[in-house]
């Protein structure tokens, strides 16, 4: 493939997609996937898909946008993301995000230092499309043609543009051909950030033009306001999957596991993602273990969104995002509870400790933890008897962007694992300069049509090629190894991709979360916690 990508060709109307991705194109892989990788194509855009829905970026599809039936329709499509547009730079409509959009908008000066940081731009084979610099360029050329109306010389001065409607809907998937990542951001020399521009493009098409993955609204923030849980969990569900868990728990472990609902006045909320009841139950038994046997005076809340600490407006929509963490603050308030600790998951993380700051006052504005600063200070503080050497197996530690970069939470999980796993090595690189695991903003959950080609092969590309460079010297299927990911969307994108490459029944590299580490190393737990045949 040719890559070269004219930014003009951006509104052309012919239909066709601007690129077309071939494995050959991209990053090669290191052991044992230099040949493997070369050998999964992906599936193609069904002929039915191409005529429904709009695919005219890089002949994948991520949103499913219908296609307009007629001109009247494309004119009014293209209206209503003008007054979105208008919106988006005015205090009133955009007072969270406004000035960092406007320093991007107004200051980039297309050094492509971001470009070297992008994971996407590199696993790509580095094409255009991908620069994290492309997506802004269009957002600023209609910056200064529209909101600020520069005219003849806005044009000169900025580039040229044309708004229709084969350009809205491409930048409609091009805003989700972002991890959100921020390290295009921490890279800029003048701070831009070029993943606020798809955050904010986003949220534009979400609350203007009702246009948003339905895995991160209908199915997701939607259904976690109606129900109680994006996962259609109600509370009577929940419940009865934590009596379970419970009951495994206290088998396994020999040691007596329940988990309190709904105590007043505890000292800790503890609010974990929904998915971790589901898909990992080992997690949240593990916690109620750690928690009970370390005297901690803790509750989770039976209240409908009480039990899932997911916020996906986080990634698309303001609105839902402020719904979704004031339904959190109040269900702590009403506990009055001292402190919300917020479970293995990166993004409710920053839902809740940090962008809901500017929603959070009086009453509501409860403190906020971390469980890994919590559980760092309960291993280290000598309430729980442990041995190292029932971890004694290679470990690495996956970073999660909204933890550890856009938080900076870095040691308090490296203490733990330095203790208690003497075969813990580093991904390079690691800590706040990390790579996305490639299902971040959403894209963990998001399935439709051929994405999930796009989200292994280039998405989560970088993130595979640290994993097994990582575990380089212990490759092999004789030694299993340890993926630990405290955060739940990124252990979805991670189980996803090793068995996309089929590492655990090849290379036995089992994925898993923090918590179950810091239990299997316990003196009083029954020996073999982690039992490497699970998965």
């Amino acid at each position: 493939m040719k890559n070269t990508l004219d930014i003009a060709q951006a509104w052309r109307s012919d239909g066709e997609p601007l690129v077309h991705i071939e494995n050959a194109d991209l990053m090669p892989l290191p052991a044992p996937l230099d040949n493997l990788a070369m050998d999964r194509p992906w599936k193609p855009l069904s002929a039915q898909a191409k005529e429904k829905y709009e695919s005219g970026l890089d002949d994948t599809c991520a949103v499913s946008v219908p296609r307009p039936k007629n001109e009247d329709e494309e004119r009014r499509l293209v209206a209503q993301f003008l007054a979105g547009l208008e919106k988006l730079f005015t205090a009133d409509n955009n007072w969270t995000f406004l000035q960092p959009l406007l320093l991007t908008m107004e200051h980039c000066t297309h050094c492509q230092t971001c470009a070297e940081s992008c994971h996407i731009f590199e696993a790509s084979g580095r094409n255009e499309l991908y620069r994290p610099v492309f997506r802004s360029e269009l957002l600023r050329r209609l910056y200064f043609k529209y909101i600020k109306h520069g005219g003849l010389v806005s044009a000169w001065q900025h580039g040229e543009i044309e708004l229709n409607w084969p350009l809205v809907a491409r930048l409609i998937e091009l805003s989700y051909r972002c991890n959100l990542c921020r390290r295009c951001a921490q890279s800029c020399p003048i701070g831009a950030d070029n993943g606020l521009v798809a955050h904010e493009l986003r949220k534009l098409f979400s609350q203007e033009m009702g246009i948003a993955a339905k895995e991160l609204h209908e199915q997701g923030s939607m259904l976690q306001l109606k129900v109680g849980s994006s996962t259609g969990m109600t509370a009577e569900v929940v419940k009865d999957n934590i009596d379970f868990i419970d009951e495994d728990m206290s088998e396994r472990t020999g040691i007596e596991v329940h988990t309190p609902w709904d105590v007043e006045g505890a000292e800790v909320l503890l609010l974990h993602n929904a998915g971790e009841i589901m898909a990992w139950p080992e997690n949240p038994g593990a916690f109620a273990l750690i928690l009970n046997m370390a005297g901690v005076n803790w509750t989770m809340s039976s209240e409908l969104a009480g039990y899932d600490s997911i916020n996906y407006g986080l990634w698309y929509d303001d609105v839902q995002f402020a719904r979704v963490a004031l339904k959190h603050a109040e269900i702590a308030r009403k506990l009055k509870v001292k402190k919300i600790v917020l479970g293995e998951c990166g993004h409710a993380h920053k839902a809740l400790c940090v962008v809901a700051d500017r929603l959070l006052g009086g009453e509501l504005n409860i403190p906020r933890e971390s469980s890994l600063t919590l559980l760092r200070d309960i291993v280290m503080s000598g309430r729980i008897q442990f041995d190292p050497a029932r971890n004694d197996f290679p470990v690495t530690l996956h970073d999660p962007c909204n933890l550890v970069r856009l938080m900076g939470v870095v040691e308090p999980q490296r203490e733990v694992l330095r203790m208690l796993c003497p075969g813990f090595r580093e991904m390079e690189p690691h800590g706040v300069n990390n790579y996305c695991c490639g299902g971040g903003s959403g894209f963990a959950i998001m399935s439709g049509h051929n994405f999930p080609d796009w989200r292994f092969q280039v998405a989560g590309r970088k993130k595979m090629q640290q994993v097994l460079e990582a575990f380089s010297d212990c490759i092999g299927p004789e030694t299993p190894k340890y993926l630990c990911a405290p955060c739940s969307n990124c252990k979805g994108q991670l189980r996803d991709m090793l068995a996309y490459y089929k590492l655990w029944e090849r290379n036995r590299i089992l994925y898993g979360g923090f918590v179950e580490l810091i239990v299997n190393a316990m003196v009083d737990v029954k020996p073999g916690f982690l039992e490497w045949e699970w998965r």
